[in-house]
């Protein structure tokens, strides 16, 4: 590998502190970490465009930035919203021209964790609950919506670059301490977090109802009605029959409210998880269930059973 040429860098000595503004430009840089996202290196092209404007601050001299850059452009993949974090320790073992290994080591280290700690704190909490939250609004037209849901993941992670940027680079390896003494345990936290969302989302959107509705026969109700008396009109009781069903539904919300959207949930996962089904054929057996339920009357919802059909069904019945 190219890489392995020039492990040490001829100006050994330490370089002046990064700016504001050179660590500011990189935070923004790292917008287009996976820009150029490949299959060989992952991140390594994005990677290195978001920490040159560092690596040519602190690398004056022409073979050094060359080797800099070189080793820099080697596997790298993290989670693109914690990568700052990555690079403040990196930018910081540059600054004091460490060893090459040492920096190569420290840079495998830290983009490790910081990929399920990173999908934990966003992919399984953030980003469900806010979506949540704004897909709802969106449904009922608000355009609001989709602008908070943008507001609010865009600022977040943006705070989270400049916040890791400058913590991470003043800290240098000590970083990587801070961060992994607990990171299991939040790993955890968050994705448990992360499961009760979904399973809120679960109960909350799933609006999969049953349409079915028993015959039990009929009982007499007591109602009053007005009628005329020697031609006065009085308010007496009397007995009507009234149809009486068995509410399927009902039952089941007795039993355990939204039990139907739990099912279908749990059934993808289980066809996921257990057979190795992908996204897109879970959505092509709800859609075919969806189908096949509202044709034949399952589903509860306000659609128009054919008319052949419906034909059918009363002669059946």
């Amino acid at each position: 590998m190219e890489s392995n040429f020039n492990l040490a860098y001829k100006d050994t000595a330490p370089a002046k502190p990064l700016t504001k503004a050179v660590l500011n430009k990189m935070v923004w840089r790292s917008l287009n970490l996976q820009a150029s996202f490949n299959y060989e290196r992952m991140q390594a092209a994005g990677w290195l465009w978001s920490i040159l404007p560092g690596l040519e601050a602190i690398h004056t001299n022409k073979d050094d930035l060359s080797t800099s850059m070189t080793h820099n452009l080697e596997f790298f993949n993290t989670h693109p919203f914690l990568v700052t974090f990555v690079m403040g320790i990196v930018l910081s073992m540059e600054q004091q021209k460490a060893d090459i290994n040492s920096i190569r080591a420290v840079r495998v280290a830290a983009m490790g964790p910081l990929g399920g700690i990173g999908d934990a704190l966003f992919w399984f909490t953030l980003v469900p609950i806010t979506a949540g939250i704004t897909a709802n609004m969106a449904i009922s037209g608000n355009l609001a919506g989709p602008i908070i849901y943008f507001l609010i993941t865009f600022g977040v992670q943006m705070a989270l670059r400049y916040w890791l940027m400058y913590w991470s680079y003043d800290m240098g390896t000590k970083a990587i301490e801070v961060l992994t003494a607990n990171a299991r345990e939040f790993t955890h936290a968050a994705s448990m977090l992360g499961v009760f969302v979904v399973g809120a989302l679960t109960c909350n959107y799933g609006a999969t109802k049953l349409g079915i509705v028993i015959p039990n026969g009929q009982t007499a109700e007591k109602v009053k009605q007005l009628v005329i008396e020697n031609g006065n009109i009085v308010e007496k009781e009397v007995e009507k029959l009234k149809d009486v069903n068995i509410d399927i539904q009902a039952m089941l919300d007795g039993i355990l409210p939204a039990l139907i959207p739990l099912g279908l949930t749990l059934m993808c996962y289980f066809l996921i998880k257990k057979k190795s089904w992908s996204p897109t054929k879970c959505i092509m057996l709800l859609l075919v269930i969806g189908i096949v339920g509202c044709v034949f009357g399952i589903w509860a919802g306000d659609y128009k059973v054919p008319e052949l059909l419906s034909a059918f069904i009363k002669w059946h019945k």
